[in-house]
């Protein structure tokens, strides 16, 4: 019974001192950091749970807010007891570090960048996004290049360093399904070229086939039958003139109405007139003319 007493009484001392410390609290109460201040600085870097890397602690895994605070961890009782348990086995632990480090940061980059190229500082400000990433400094590479000459070396990534875009890496996927891929890609592309190909050497075929039709189909060529001139002989030229018909020749006239007397006429008179239109209208050649011409010298000299 007198220790039930004893608890009450000591739950109701306790419950004024909390009270009281609420009130005191309540009435001390600090403002808030300005804005600037390492006081402001720290406050927000703890709000959005990223700090400086150097001030973590990656066997404790505990971040620290600046230098002083890292110190006096590194001076607790528990961060000096997980020290002795790793120093048992150094190269174990640092071994899994190492491992785990470079598991998560490939798989990240395969996973967000596949087998784009990407600069490898800005890759590993995405990867230290993660509070609870393995940190560089308990690994076996002291800094980030080398890191990256290292999956260079094992074929991991293919690394380029330029002077425009500095140290770049990208993953190369070395899976079953990757290979498989990349094999029917190739694959695709033979039998494309194959095909280029065949449609290319049926095009030459037809173009050449085009072309023997085309030249057996030429006229033979004419033989020239220009005049020459030999100088052994002069040059005898004969012209014909052609008379063109007049146009009362052409025109036809109207027939007169005929008659039984008409009819009855004979038709030799006709018939010599137009045999001598006919003889008229032909092309004569030189001889006839000059025949011609000699026929009416002959008629003038018996006339007279």
């Amino acid at each position: 019974m007198d220790a039930l007493v004893n608890a009450q009484c000591a739950y109701r001392v306790f419950h004024q001192i909390a009270k009281e410390d609420e009130l005191i609290y309540r009435f001390f109460d600090m403002p808030k950091a300005e804005v600037g201040t390492p006081k402001y600085v720290a406050n927000q870097m703890k709000a959005k749970g990223l700090q400086k890397l150097r001030w973590y602690c990656q066997i404790c895994e505990k971040q620290c807010r600046d230098e002083n605070g890292f110190k006096c961890h590194t001076q607790s009782e528990s961060h000096v007891r997980n020290m002795l348990r790793v120093g048992e086995n150094t190269k174990k632990s640092i071994d899994q570090y190492s491992q785990q480090f470079k598991r998560d940061f490939i798989t990240l980059l395969r996973s967000g960048h596949g087998e784009k190229k990407i600069n490898a500082n800005r890759f590993y400000q995405e990867y230290i996004r993660d509070k609870n990433h393995i940190h560089m400094n308990a690994t076996r590479w002291t800094t980030l290049s080398e890191f990256v000459k290292y999956l260079g070396r094992e074929g991991i990534c293919r690394v380029e360093e330029t002077e425009k875009d500095g140290l770049c890496i990208a993953y190369i996927d070395n899976s079953p399904e990757a290979l498989k891929r990349q094999e029917a890609l190739r694959q695709k592309e033979k039998s494309a070229k194959g095909d280029e190909e065949v449609s290319q050497l049926i095009l030459q075929k037809q173009v050449e086939e085009a072309q023997k039709l085309k030249s057996s189909e030429r006229p033979e060529k004419t033989e020239n039958n220009e005049l020459k001139r030999s100088d052994a002989h002069p040059l005898q030229i004969s012209l014909g003139t052609v008379k063109k018909p007049t146009k009362e020749a052409s025109v036809t006239k109207p027939k007169p109405p005929s008659n039984a007397l008409s009819v009855m006429k004979p038709k030799s008179s006709s018939n010599k007139v137009s045999k001598s239109r006919d003889d008229s209208a032909k092309p004569k050649s030189a001889l006839e003319r000059i025949m011609m011409k000699e026929q009416r010298v002959k008629q003038n000299v018996t006339h007279r």
